[in-house]
């Protein structure tokens, strides 16, 4: 093994179990993120996608970039993609479908989660058999499969302030499984925040002017699950807004996820 490398995992293990767990203890969010001893690059083509369909990439500083580069090809090598229903895949969709899960996930160490392997496009809205209704979208744990409808996937992205953003929404809930069941440092950050927004949440005064502002649409009171999901797609649509109307729950979102 090349020297460097074997000195970085030393470091690593080193730091995770000496250093960290004291550093999260005072300040409430992973001693790194980032380390990647021989980054992935993108290829020119991939890079001018990203530029002219992904703002939030655009805002990125040139070292943040070439971390969101990395984590994108890493990405889509250690997720399978399967067409349906005729659909070919181009690496564009493969690109931004990575992207939304990398935006997502960019303040965690551990983005590559065990909760799906696979990530299954349709054109459009598909029928299921199993509860026979039509979706847009699902994150199936069972099939530890990732689902979207690509017509509606880009719906997400026509309106970058509507609140509605499908492959935000279901990536939101793979880690958020991710969150609940794993041990690394940032699923343990984000289990202990769930509680604490969970039980803020919960409290009558809180609930009440939550549902009274209709900010946050109705469906996200479904379950704790959707009312997560739909706060991230809140969090990065229109963030100055949640801000205002609802600073504390705001800050806890963004500790959660460590933006």
């Amino acid at each position: 093994m090349n020297p460097f490398i074997l000195l970085s995992v030393f470091f690593g293990v080193f730091v995770g179990k000496a250093i960290e767990p004291v550093y999260v203890y005072f300040y409430g969010k992973p001693l790194f993120i980032h380390f990647y001893p021989i980054p992935k690059k993108l290829k020119p083509f991939e890079l001018e996608i990203l530029n002219s369909n992904f703002h939030y990439y655009s805002n990125l500083s040139p070292r943040k970039k070439k971390y969101f580069d990395h984590r994108v090809a890493t990405f889509i090598q250690n997720y399978q993609f399967i067409p349906k229903e005729g659909i070919e895949i181009s690496t564009e969709m493969k690109i931004l479908i990575a992207a939304t899960a990398i935006k997502l996930s960019f303040g965690m160490r551990n983005y590559l989660v065990k909760v799906f392997d696979k990530i299954i496009i349709y054109p459009e809205s598909y029928y299921s058999t199993v509860n026979d209704v039509w979706h847009k979208g699902e994150f199936n744990p069972r099939m530890k499969a990732i689902v979207f409808s690509w017509e509606d996937f880009l719906a997400g992205y026509e309106y970058d302030n509507d609140n509605l953003n499908l492959g935000l929404h279901e990536f939101a809930h793979a880690y958020h499984l991710h969150g609940l069941k794993s041990s690394d440092v940032s699923a343990l950050i984000f289990a202990e925040t769930y509680k604490q927004i969970i039980s803020y949440t919960a409290k009558p005064e809180i609930r009440t002017k939550l549902i009274a502002s209709n900010y946050f649409r109705i469906y996200a009171y479904t379950n704790s699950f959707e009312f997560i999901a739909v706060l991230l797609e809140h969090f990065f649509e229109t963030p100055e807004q949640f801000e205002i109307e609802f600073p504390e729950l705001f800050q806890k979102v963004r500790k959660m996820i460590n933006f």
